[in-house]
């Protein structure tokens, strides 16, 4: 998925690496102030902006510029790619130094992002240099977007617009996952994934497609409605061998009891979250 680069309208400003500067632009003109606008400043009042949309703790816009280190590291990211761009290589990688040091988020300057980017409480995030990063993305904290091969050329993973990953996520490897995706904390991605799915586990699983979760527009952020693929998968075992003791008593014609008297179940004080359990004919809960 090839995306246009946001930054490219920012990047004309500034001078290459022999400290060259356009010649249509001069350090004082008035085409400098324009592009600004178009640039790396409009792209950062976006940044900004979305905070206050997606983070109920943000109170002010003053408080999202001050200390929100994702923000911060954003800022840093937008200006350090700005010069990757134009064909700086050590000023953008030690910018991208600076904004570790300070906000603890690691991003490339190569790498690739859209609008409306936010990084939520901003700790151990790593974005590699390949990586391609949607519009109106949201990552939490712990979140990696890394490599899995030393060979030069793609070797990150490319996000759509309106993907959520949930904290302490890998997503390794050149693959793609799709547009309004929700990554569930601790999966690790490896494959690619379709749109507005939900991924959950190590390896990561698809386990929900295409379902109208959050309005037209909007970004899901329910992470309490990820579901629970290896307790479902649990469950129906359990209802599979509730059934067959059934079949096994009939056989012997012995009365079936109920898997409350007679089971291994029959112990536990915890209330079954599968419903399809409990309520068969011949089983209590």
């Amino acid at each position: 998925m090839k995306r246009e680069d946001p930054a490219l309208g920012a990047i004309q400003l500034l001078p290459s690496e022999d400290g060259e500067l356009p010649p249509e632009h001069t350090p004082m003109g008035q085409g400098r102030t324009a592009l600004v606008d178009r640039g790396w400043w409009a792209l950062l009042k976006e940044d900004v902006a979305c905070v206050l949309t997606r983070d109920p703790a943000a109170r002010s816009l003053f408080e999202v510029w001050t200390i929100y280190p994702g923000v911060q590291a954003v800022a840093l990211y937008r200006l350090a790619h700005a010069l990757w761009t134009r064909g700086w290589r050590y000023g953008p990688r030690f910018l991208s130094f600076f904004a570790r040091w300070v906000t603890n988020v690691d991003i490339h300057p190569g790498a690739r992002i859209g609008h409306r980017f936010f990084i939520d409480h901003g700790a151990c995030v790593v974005i590699g240099e390949t990586a391609e990063i949607g519009d109106d993305v949201t990552l939490y904290h712990g979140v990696t977007l890394g490599g899995t091969t030393w060979n030069p050329g793609k070797r990150h993973p490319t996000l759509g617009d309106g993907v959520v990953v949930g904290a302490g996520a890998k997503i390794l490897g050149p693959i793609t996952v799709g547009a309004r995706v929700r990554v569930a904390a601790n999966s690790v991605v490896i494959d690619d994934v379709p749109e507005a799915a939900t991924v959950v586990g190590i390896p990561g699983r698809v386990v929900i497609r295409k379902e109208a979760r959050a309005p037209q527009g909007a970004i899901d952020l329910q992470h309490h409605l990820i579901p629970d693929p290896v307790g479902k998968a649990i469950a129906c075992l359990l209802d599979r061998i509730a059934e067959l003791e059934t079949e096994v008593k009939l056989i012997k014609g012995l009365p079936p009891l109920r898997a409350a008297e007679d089971g291994a179940c029959h112990a536990c004080d915890d209330t079954c979250t599968q419903p399809t359990f409990s309520n068969r004919p011949g089983v209590s809960p």
